[in-house]
């Protein structure tokens, strides 16, 4: 199993070494990814300048979706289901259920 590669569309950010891309399969409006792009198994494995530079996305990410959607909390999920080091920013919208 793999990340699939963001459409043009979804896609926010890109460098050479992640991106930051909507969620094909999304859990609620704004789910967003940033994913590594050379393959990385475990969080761990990332050299700590890399791990630094991915966080300091992650953060820009979150804060950007604080903004953008008005929200007061992004969830930041952090799963190894794929073997590709990924960020999950899952808005939570003040409503129930």
């Amino acid at each position: 199993m793999s990340l699939p590669i963001p459409s043009p569309e979804a896609l926010i950010f890109e460098d050479e070494r992640l991106y930051v891309a909507l969620a094909e399969f999304s859990l609620t409006k704004g789910h967003t990814v940033v994913a590594w792009k050379k393959p990385v198994s475990d969080l761990h494995l990332l050299e700590r300048a890399d791990y630094d530079y991915l966080m300091e996305v992650v953060d820009t990410a979150r804060n950007s979706l604080l903004t953008t959607l008005h929200l007061e909390k992004v969830y930041l999920v952090y799963m190894d289901e794929v073997r590709q080091v990924h960020w999950h920013l899952v808005p939570r919208y003040d409503e129930q259920g």
